[in-house]
């Protein structure tokens, strides 16, 4: 948006000088005296040469240039130079949980079979051996050496779970909801289990046939280390923060509560996240939305900033403008700050090159010649509009220097 500014009024800055020159020889002719031709020419060729829309016209690219650089260095990838911009303005970050706030490394800590009957285990396994959900995989990690059984009509269903038949039976795998959603009972004693693993901020999966569930799934996946320092670093920032997970609500408010974030979702759906990014612009914020999965790949495109975790999806970072290579929370107060020290690079390469003009072109065009008879060297111009690029230049790379 800056560099956009900048062409426009380099476009009407051409043509400006141009004039300019033209009106300082008109002048020159008319009020000169004496060698008035050679003294208008003269200044008039002065005023073309010590303009410097070039000065105008690097102060953005080189500034983003090497806020891009120091981005890479610092582990933060910026595909989207706008987004680079447009970060120091962020003031709502919406966070997934699984592998955004915690390792992404989920694994199996429990499974509590209905009256102790694990027969079914293998067809557990057969489903969750197709699904491409991380949660899928610890239970396949965790069933490992138990045999598969042929299925059919597998059917992923989003943010749910899957079901698929076995001997003319629909068998399903997922949240609550989706037990909910086809009429199945849970019988107390596997939801008393279920109750009790939601407070240790433990992620349930429920296993069922199309009438009862027949066993709970308890997955751990720990918080990062660095997590809860990012987020009490963001907060201090003025950031408002939104934990946005499709886990259960006993596991959301858990994690919530260890992380220190105040305002959580539970049970969201892909579209869902996406349609709260929308609803937080609409309140007039600007909106950074940070996930690693394909289900967070619709909020990633709707967000104002949309930073993915490198250890995700691929999807998820081709959507988003920026990646965190590490999957390390601490480096997105790193990214804002980078923006807004690139930010005020670029104004104050702008405030150098407008200066220039400034003051440089009235000089060029003899302004000071009835006062006290000065009149600016071509060759000194020439030298001065250089000095306009190194100095907008050099005050980039100052940025390299800058924690």
């Amino acid at each position: 948006p800056v560099q956009k500014l900048v062409d426009k009024i380099a476009g009407i800055f051409v043509p400006v000088v141009i004039c300019i020159a033209i009106l300082t020889f008109i002048l020159w002719v008319t009020l000169g005296g004496d060698n008035a031709v050679v003294q208008g020419l003269l200044a008039a060729v002065t005023v073309l040469v010590i303009a410097c829309p070039c000065a105008l016209g690097l102060a953005t690219p080189t500034a983003i240039m090497v806020g891009v650089g120091k981005g890479a260095e610092k582990g933060i990838l910026i595909k989207d130079a706008e987004s680079l911009e447009l970060a120091k303005k962020v003031n709502a970050i919406i966070l997934d949980k699984t592998g955004t706030i915690t390792e992404g490394r989920p694994e199996v800590t429990g499974i509590q079979w209905l009256n102790n009957d694990d027969t079914a285990k293998n067809i557990l396994l057969s489903i969750e051996k197709q699904s491409e959900h991380p949660l899928a995989e610890a239970v396949v990690k965790h069933l490992d050496g138990v045999a598969t059984t042929a299925l059919s009509n597998f059917d992923s269903i989003t943010g749910k779970g899957a079901k698929a038949n076995h001997n003319n039976e629909t068998y399903f795998v997922g949240n609550k909801k989706l037990l909910a959603e086809n009429n199945i009972s849970i019988l107390e004693q596997l939801q008393k289990q279920a109750d009790e693993w939601g407070k240790l901020s433990k992620t349930v999966i429920w296993f069922s046939d199309s009438k009862q569930a027949l066993s709970v799934v308890a997955i751990s996946d720990k918080i990062k280390e660095t997590s809860v320092q990012a987020i009490k670093e963001m907060q201090d920032m003025g950031i408002d923060l939104y934990m946005l997970t499709g886990d259960n609500e006993a596991t959301a408010k858990a994690i919530a509560e260890q992380t220190g974030i105040r305002h959580y979702k539970a049970e969201v759906l892909p579209q869902q996240k996406a349609d709260f990014v929308k609803e937080l612009q609409q309140q007039g914020k600007t909106v950074a939305m940070v996930g690693d999965g394909i289900n967070d790949s619709t909020a990633l495109a709707t967000a104002d900033v949309s930073i993915a975790m490198g250890k995700g999806s691929e999807i998820a970072m081709d959507v988003a403008k920026m990646t965190i290579i590490s999957s390390d929370l601490t480096k997105i107060p790193q990214a804002i700050r980078l923006s807004k020290q690139t930010v005020a690079t670029i104004k104050q390469n702008l405030f150098w090159a407008f200066i220039y003009n400034l003051i440089g072109i009235p000089l060029a065009a003899g302004i000071l010649y009835p006062i006290n008879g000065f009149l600016l060297n071509p060759m000194i111009a020439g030298a001065a509009m250089a000095l306009s690029s190194v100095s907008v230049v050099s005050n980039s790379l100052r940025l390299k220097w800058k924690k």
